[in-house]
């Protein structure tokens, strides 16, 4: 059984009140009935009912007749900016769902400069930041990944989310289309990924990431959205990181199910509030639409991956040592450097910071 969430509260952006803009085709000093009326037919009859589909798009039917265009994408894709663009603009759809969540929506109001910027420099108050929010070895996971997205970056000259600043633009310009998040929040898929691994897996797939030079090109990015190409190197990944697959991938296949059938509900007619199916254009890496192909049908429980099991004691142990390292690392450091120098190092906000994220839970400390 579907679990309700708010992945309605998740909504951003465009306003859902189309009388608050001003929109082509409105007469100015009408009623706002009239001007919500008026937009309402205006985007019927803009909207195609049998659009001509990209091969990159999977049409879906809910139970009351709402509609989903599944956009797969390619995450680095100018053509997949495209294929978005022109769904968005055929179909008029009351709802947008992209496959971000909320610790990473900054994407779509960041202007391409900026992003490029931010995507190559990864310094020391990210990597801080990171251990913060998802905890030690989730958090340097994530700065691990960070480091593979700005290699791919520089190889392409173009920053990654084009598609989701791409719809976020798109859905701006459709009356009374609202955008929502549809993604699990990334520090749950870190954690759960981490905790899924055993230390010699954690330890290859770090040493991997850490190693990854190998050259990329735009012709390669569009690869990634040929299904059997696609289906190949997912293959390859469940032989070599099953519990990472299953975390990263299928976890979340079911979770984007779950937001995407919240969005494909039915919705109200300005003046008669007759409920009507609803159109509603979700854009996904290619490699979550199987996955949501295959969950559509079927019955759904989002609670069961949402959790995050509690540190182990190796985890605690593992914590204790690191923070005694660094501490006999500080300490020779004031030792060769001298009191004022030492008590400097020892005071500052990051020294601080990664000890207090070092420190063990508060339901071992006490034991």
């Amino acid at each position: 059984m579907d679990q309700d969430n708010n992945s309605e509260d998740e909504s951003v952006g465009p306003s859902e009140d189309p009388s608050d803009e001003e929109l082509p085709g409105v007469p100015a000093g009408i009623s706002d009935g009239d001007a919500m009326e008026l937009l309402w037919q205006l985007r019927s009859e803009r909207r195609q009912s049998s659009p001509e589909l990209p091969e990159t798009v999977t049409r879906l039917t809910a139970p009351d007749g709402s509609l989903l265009y599944l956009v797969g994408t390619a995450h680095f894709s100018d053509s997949s900016k495209q294929d978005v663009a022109t769904m968005i603009r055929a179909v008029q759809p009351d709802v947008v769902v992209v496959e971000l969540c909320q610790y990473r929506v900054s994407m779509l109001k960041m202007d391409e400069i900026t992003l490029l910027r931010e995507a190559k420099d990864i310094n020391l108050d990210k990597v801080q930041q990171a251990i913060k929010q998802n905890g030690l070895m989730s958090g340097l996971m994530q700065i691990l990944l960070l480091k593979v997205s700005a290699h791919i970056t520089e190889q392409l000259g173009m920053a990654p989310g084009g598609e989701f600043r791409e719809a976020f633009k798109e859905a701006g310009q459709v009356p009374f289309c609202k955008f929502h998040l549809g993604d699990r929040p990334i520090p749950v898929t870190f954690k759960r990924a981490i905790a899924a691994l055993s230390l010699w897996q954690k330890a290859r797939l770090a040493w991997g990431l850490c190693f990854l030079s190998d050259p990329i090109s735009k012709e390669d990015v569009e690869k990634c959205k040929q299904k059997d190409l696609l289906e190949q190197t997912m293959s390859e990944m469940i032989g070599e990181f099953p519990a990472l697959h299953q975390t990263i991938v299928a976890e979340r296949d079911i979770y984007l199910t779950h937001t995407l059938r919240q969005a494909t509900r039915c919705v109200e007619a300005p003046r008669t509030a007759q409920k009507v199916p609803a159109v509603v254009v979700g854009v996904v890496g290619m490699g979550h639409v199987p996955g949501i192909e295959s969950n559509w049908d079927k019955q759904l429980n989002i609670n069961e991956i949402m959790s995050v099991a509690p540190p182990s004691r190796f985890g605690w142990v593992l914590r204790t040592v690191i923070k005694g390292v660094v501490a006999g690392v500080l300490g020779y450091a004031c030792y060769r450097a001298g009191g004022s120098l030492g008590r400097a190092l020892l005071s500052s906000p990051t020294v601080l910071s990664l000890l207090e994220t070092l420190q063990p839970p508060a339901a071992l400390s006490q034991q």
